[in-house]
């Protein structure tokens, strides 16, 4: 019955974020939009609200937008940082593979062109990826990290050749084919998420849908198959690190996202139950409370 109620709850609110046209045309005009420079190209970056900067980096084929239950709960104590990562969104298309260490450093500068000295970051997947390689090697920029649905382990083989095939399609057309959105769809719901929240799905299908095939590619190749081993590298972290796996996810096994957090000294860890691979845009109230709770424990 808890259950139920819970799931009712974060029904009523994704009506209101994914379905309602003037509330979310009132959202988007709240937040600045701007360009940034770096070295993977011109980043698009929202930006709302006041406060200690809370930066969030989507997953592969969604863009900033994934994290507007995260705005709507946070931007009246925070500056709200949304970054469409390179290659998506309204970022500049990407023409070359990348390494997780230079997604650092594109955070790197977009914190600098925006004059934040140090944020809290939220990452989800390839944000999450990135997040863990980024409170390692740019400590004095973090005040704390909650990592989401992510790895820092490589891709199985078996992983690795269904990515590389995916790209070859991908690079010959500019848009993404029906077959790889159902894919996507299916890899980022969870079984619950696909069962009773058809707004999520919808807004997973119509986002994966604009992406521009010809230049996602190169991130999606960047961050599965040539992914590298990162483990040894957060064991320099010494920030105050969440690391939460969804229960449903169908990309990232808990135990792998697990083995993410136990490599991380004092990273806590924590599963989501009901949910898949983009747990902020499945769960958000639940993330949210998560996020506060831990907060309220670890930053001053």
């Amino acid at each position: 019955m808890a259950h139920a109620k819970e799931d009712a709850r974060e029904l009523t609110t994704l009506k209101t974020e994914l379905v309602m046209p003037s509330t979310e045309r009132q959202r988007v005009a709240t937040l600045r939009k701007q360009r940034i420079a770096t070295l993977l190209g011109e980043i698009n970056v929202h930006v709302v609200g006041n406060g200690p900067a809370m930066v969030c980096w989507p997953s592969l084929l969604m863009t900033g937008q994934m994290w507007r239950g995260q705005v709507d709960h946070f931007a009246s104590s925070h500056k709200m940082v949304l970054i469409d990562s390179p290659g998506h969104g309204e970022s500049d298309p990407l023409n070359r593979y990348f390494t997780l260490e230079e997604c650092a450093l594109c955070l790197s500068q977009i914190l600098d062109q925006l004059e934040i000295e140090d944020c809290i970051l939220l990452g989800n997947s390839w944000g999450g990826m990135m997040g863990g390689v980024f409170v390692a090697l740019y400590p004095s920029r973090t005040r704390a990290a909650v990592l989401m649905n992510c790895t820092a382990s490589v891709a199985g083989w078996r992983q690795k050749i269904e990515f590389l095939l995916m790209t070859s399609i991908l690079r010959r057309r500019r848009t993404v084919p029906k077959p790889v959105i159902n894919r996507a769809v299916k890899a980022f719901a969870g079984a619950t998420t696909e069962r009773t929240k058809p707004e999520v799905v919808e807004y997973i299908r119509s986002t994966v849908a604009a992406a521009r095939a010809d230049s996602v590619c190169w991130a999606i190749d960047s961050v599965v198959p040539r992914r590298a081993e990162h483990r040894a590298l957060l064991g320099a972290i010494r920030k105050p690190v969440l690391v939460m796996a969804g229960e449903e996810d169908r990309t990232f096994p808990v135990a792998e996202t697990r083995a993410m957090a136990e490599a991380i000294p004092g990273g806590l860890f924590r599963v989501l139950p009901r949910v898949g691979h983009l747990a902020a845009l499945e769960a958000p109230q639940a993330i949210n409370a998560a996020i506060d709770e831990f907060l309220r424990e670890v930053v001053a």
